[in-house]
């Protein structure tokens, strides 16, 4: 949004010089004042417009909605093309339990791990190929409700104690950021770490690792 730098006392004085002008002066700062005012109306005006939510779209350069979701989807597909999950399968005969845990923020940059803690959980769910559990906060939310029902939920409806289902996995990992600049110019690399260990042995079963490099351009060299 352009912003007026027309203030109340520039009007102000203006309007005295104009009041003091002869008569041809006169009309010709009338003219010139009202243009003025007209031109930082429309300056001030903001425009707001509805994208699709998957278009991809960089204003500032910073780690965003796209980032969060091709880095979860691209992700979480490497992980589950590899061998754990066969070897689970053909061991328990059954699907693996997966939870996703923290994914801690060490870039310079404020980043909505939780966004992307909900991407990667949708991802790991839509491929029908692991089940996901709640995590740590949301469990204390829905206990809380089932702790209510042995109360005031019907015996037909009422949903018993302690028979959660455990993980078998969990997913953890970090984003952290490098800054380069110089200039005009500004190079941010972001690299994501995700690791899947079984809970029951501290085995590592994935690694995963994603980089991303945005090259940013100014017209002026202040940031």
């Amino acid at each position: 949004m352009v912003k007026s730098d027309i203030s109340l006392d520039t009007i102000r004085k203006s309007f005295v010089c104009i009041m003091k002008g002869g008569g041809i002066m006169r009309n010709v700062l009338s003219v010139l004042l009202i243009s003025l005012l007209i031109s930082g109306l429309v300056g001030c005006a903001k425009k707001v417009a509805r994208v699709d939510p998957t278009e991809t779209i960089d204003l500032s350069g910073r780690w965003n909605d796209t980032d969060s979701r091709l880095v979860s989807e691209e992700m979480t597909g490497d992980c589950l093309n590899h061998p754990w999950i066969a070897l689970y399968t053909t061991e328990h005969g059954a699907t693996p339990v997966v939870i996703v845990g923290g994914i801690r923020n060490k870039s310079h940059e404020h980043i909505a791990t939780g966004t992307f803690i909900k991407d990667i959980e949708r991802a790991f769910i839509n491929s029908g190929k692991v089940q996901v559990v709640a995590g740590a906060s949301e469990r204390l939310e829905v206990r809380a409700e089932r702790e209510e029902q042995q109360e005031w939920a019907s015996e037909e409806t009422m949903k018993r104690l302690r028979e959660e289902t455990g993980a078998d996995y969990m997913m953890i990992g970090s984003i952290d950021s490098i800054v380069d600049q110089e200039g005009k110019q500004k190079v941010v690399y972001y690299q994501v770490n995700l690791e899947l260990i079984d809970l029951e042995t501290n085995v590592k079963v994935w690694i995963g690792q994603k980089k991303i490099k945005k090259l940013i351009e100014r017209a002026s060299a202040r940031w």
